[in-house]
């Protein structure tokens, strides 16, 4: 292998390195986070005061308790470990609050609509309390009733052939209804038949009138 070859080949695999371990974390739960020019508190600070939730772009780690990242400035140096995360924490916090947030407007939303179940339920029953104590009431003046009428046979009996005259009112009324419907049955059939003898006649009339009302033609004569 030329030395090219080998340069080149060098050059890949460190280019594979790099993108390999090029990842993005995030500042931890701390207020500022400096970011050194070495693994170490020694070194100067070339960049300070990385707030909480800040994106990093991790270059490389070491033994020493420090990373090496890029800020969003563009700024490479080195931050100490305990203080990045992974994964975006304030983020996490913020959509896990959103979670709850929204599984709570959930649980009121059904807590509302069970609320408004129970409460139309409450209603069906006060209606329906309503309705059979008003059907109790009316039972027990029938009831009533039925001892007044029981007590007076004289009045059970007159009530008695009261409903047998009503019943044979009805029976007449019935007859007469059923009488006259049939009649009109009759007359309706007779209308039709009339009126279909009057079209067949009234046919016959324009077969013979048309023909009259044609005119004749005349025959030229030339002298």
């Amino acid at each position: 292998m030329t030395p090219f070859r080998l340069l080149l080949s060098t050059l890949l695999i460190l280019s594979s390195v790099a993108v390999a371990q090029a990842r993005t974390v995030w500042v931890d739960d701390m207020l500022y986070l400096p970011v050194r020019s070495g693994a170490g508190t020694q070194y100067r600070i070339i960049e300070n005061a990385l707030p909480s939730g800040t994106p990093l772009e991790l270059l490389e780690t070491s033994d020493s308790g420090y990373t090496r990242v890029r800020t969003p400035k563009g700024n490479e140096g080195w931050v100490s470990s305990q203080y990045i995360s992974e994964t975006p924490v304030a983020e996490d916090q913020l959509r896990r609050a959103n979670r709850e947030l929204e599984q709570a407007r959930q649980e009121l939303a059904k807590a509302k609509e069970q609320l408004s179940q129970v409460t139309s339920e409450r209603n069906q029953l006060e209606s329906s309390e309503t309705a059979l104590s008003s059907k109790s009431q009316n039972l027990q003046q029938e009831l009533q009733r039925i001892k007044n009428i029981a007590a007076d046979s004289i009045n059970l009996e007159r009530r008695n052939r009261e409903l047998l005259e009503e019943n044979q009112k009805i029976r007449n009324d019935l007859e007469v209804l059923t009488a006259e419907n049939e009649r009109l049955e009759a007359s309706k059939e007779s209308d039709f038949m009339l009126l279909g003898a009057g079209l067949v006649l009234g046919g016959v009339l324009l077969a013979l009138i048309i023909p009259m009302l044609k005119p004749t033609r005349k025959t030229d004569n030339w002298a």
